[in-house]
């Protein structure tokens, strides 16, 4: 089980309501209904870079890691330097 922290979060008193009743209503935790629906959330929401075919091989390019690398970040949205 993944190690949790407590935080505070401010809801309007009906959203608050509607989460106590389903909570209720589900035999659950409003932390477990919370979490759940965050996880849906960003897993909808995060931008996953698309990267592009990285071959793994032998090259007699001796700068062939550093364009991949150069390239992955750039890709990935990322400036050189940026880790």
């Amino acid at each position: 089980m993944a190690t949790t922290t407590r935080t505070t979060i401010l809801l309007d008193a009906d959203l608050l309501e509607r989460l106590d009743r389903h909570a209720r209503r589900e035999r659950t935790t409003k932390t477990a209904v919370l979490s759940e629906a965050l996880e849906a959330w960003l897993d909808e929401h995060e931008r996953v870079p698309d990267l592009p075919f990285v071959g793994i091989g032998r090259s007699t390019h001796g700068r062939l890691s550093v364009d991949g690398r150069s390239i992955a970040r750039r890709e990935a949205g990322r400036r050189p330097g940026e880790r």
